[in-house]
């Protein structure tokens, strides 16, 4: 994606992963929640942690740390779920998503934004909106409705309470 999608300064959510930051538009973002009891659900992929109870609805939650290939998440004092709105094909999902610790709300104009590297045919970049630049430091953008495709969307939505024999 280019940064021509990103029109003027937009508002992101940002968080580290892996001690790199990391940010989403805020607009995705609905809630962040301190680290909670999570519910392994079977025969999920490696990403999926399980799910939780949010008032009532049942939220799955990734680590997107395993997602990106950098290791599990391990629960420290700083540990959050980023509750997130995704579309996937024109359909909306709730997820929750583990961050080694979420930052800040900030501002980013369109010149402070590049475009995702080009790292070459085999690394995929599709899920990297842009590459944000502030105080020196870069911040990875994510199109987070690219980040999971449809088939994992579909393995998050079956019912913890499905037997699977």
């Amino acid at each position: 994606m280019s940064t021509d999608t990103i029109a003027k300064a937009a508002t992101y959510l940002t968080f580290t992963l892996a001690e790199e930051q990391y940010a989403v538009d805020v607009t995705k973002a609905r809630e962040v929640l301190e680290f909670t009891t999570i519910t392994k659900v079977p025969r999920t992929p490696n990403f999926m942690r399980g799910v939780i109870n949010l008032r009532g609805s049942v939220v799955p939650v990734c680590d997107l740390r395993l997602k990106f290939g950098l290791g599990a998440t391990e629960k420290t004092i700083d540990t959050r779920i980023v509750v997130m709105e995704i579309k996937v094909n024109k359909e909306t999902a709730v997820l929750g998503a583990l961050a080694d610790s979420v930052q800040e709300v900030i501002e980013l104009e369109k010149s402070q934004i590049e475009p995702p590297p080009r790292i070459g045919m085999s690394i995929d970049t599709q899920f990297i909106r842009g590459m944000g630049k502030r105080n020196e430091q870069f911040i990875i953008i994510l199109d987070i409705d690219e980040v999971f495709s449809e088939e994992e969307l579909a393995g998050m939505r079956e019912s913890p309470t499905e037997t699977h024999e």
